[in-house]
């Protein structure tokens, strides 16, 4: 290479530099730096502040020429490169020069995106939604160890000091485009375990959730206990409410603690039980449950006031509860809503 350099040397000034360039980076590689490593690497070679952003995780790395993270506030940067890795883009890196740019700085950017996109791959997945099912599971099992779930989420591209909230989901949708649509900026990965589809992610629009898909969202922190708190709301979806977080069920949550033989005998699910065969009269009940109020539940289920009230008088015949009482109404929610539980 070095014979190389200096017959292009003659050539043009600036290819021996080049190739010295391309040199330098070739050993970082080789020596399986990383990320802070290959900024600080930088810096010192560009004699000016070098940065690094992954797009997924949101990690932004500064290093100052003397080897320390910049503390300066970031300046406008001189020059920019895209980090891409399987023809995507994961991220950005950048120099801060107070000056015109060096005419090596597009080639000392070039290879670092080069670098930055090697180390990635090596050490864990970028933006890509979909994940390993084993490592997902590492993540929200409860007979994981601290240090096994901590190099798990490392792997899928998580950063350590960012909250991880679990979602258990059905739906035909492709578990990775609900998994971009609900987070959108942030890392998010996706993995169907057994009978229901895992997502984890950093941040959640419940906005964003399309038609069709049922979700349940547990809490940021421990992933593991995230994931119980989602299955618990998934079972407590329903058509008019698709999407339920965990933190908005109160002492409801308390209900799938209670065992499937007493939620079965209790004399108000039977009830429910009783009238399951008919979709039209749960689907009223469920309305005036929703809203504690006869006009508003025909408004919902677009049917005349009389109608409701005359499916009202049966539900209560069928019940033994007043539904117009305060007790009564709760006595129907809490049935209804423990006869889901029975039935998934």
């Amino acid at each position: 290479m070095e014979a190389l350099a200096e017959r292009l040397s003659h050539l043009d000034p600036h290819i021996e530099g080049a190739i010295r360039v391309v040199a330098f980076y070739d050993t970082l590689m080789r020596r399986r730096v990383d990320l802070p490593a290959l900024a600080r690497a930088s810096a010192g070679l560009a004699e000016c502040v070098a940065g690094i952003r992954l797009s997924g995780t949101g990690r932004v790395i500064r290093m100052a020429p003397d080897g320390r993270e910049a503390s300066a506030p970031p300046s406008p940067a001189s020059t920019t490169a895209p980090i891409t890795l399987d023809e995507e883009k994961i991220g950005t890196v950048w120099l801060e020069r107070p000056c015109p740019p060096s005419p090596l700085d597009e080639v000392l950017l070039e290879r670092l995106a080069i670098a930055a996109a090697a180390v990635v791959e090596r050490y864990g997945p970028a933006r890509t939604t979909m994940a390993d099912p084993a490592l997902v599971e590492l993540v929200i099992s409860a007979d994981s160890d601290e240090a096994a779930r901590a190099r798990a989420l490392r792997l899928l591209g998580f950063a350590a000091d960012l909250p991880v909230r679990v979602l258990a989901v059905r739906s035909r949708l492709p578990l990775d485009q609900i998994g971009g649509l609900v987070c959108p900026a942030r890392q998010v990965k996706a993995a169907p375990l057994a009978d229901v589809g895992v997502i984890l992610a950093t941040t959640v629009d419940l906005a964003r959730f399309p038609a069709g898909v049922r979700a349940g969202v547990g809490a940021a922190g421990s992933p593991d206990r995230s994931w119980r708190q989602a299955r618990t709301a998934l079972r407590f979806t329903t058509p008019r409410r698709p999407v339920v977080h965990h933190d908005d069920l109160g002492a409801l949550a308390l209900l799938a603690e209670i065992p499937q033989d007493a939620v079965r005998d209790n004399a108000d699910v039977a009830a429910i039980a009783r009238m399951a065969g008919n979709p039209d009269d749960l689907e009223t009940l469920d309305a005036y449950c929703a809203t504690g109020s006869l006009r508003q539940a025909a408004d919902l289920l677009h049917l005349h006031h009389s109608s409701v009230a005359r499916r009202l008088d049966q539900f209560e015949k069928t019940l033994g509860i007043d539904l117009t009482e305060p007790t009564g109404l709760t006595r129907a929610r809490i049935a209804l809503a423990a006869w889901r539980l029975l039935n998934g």
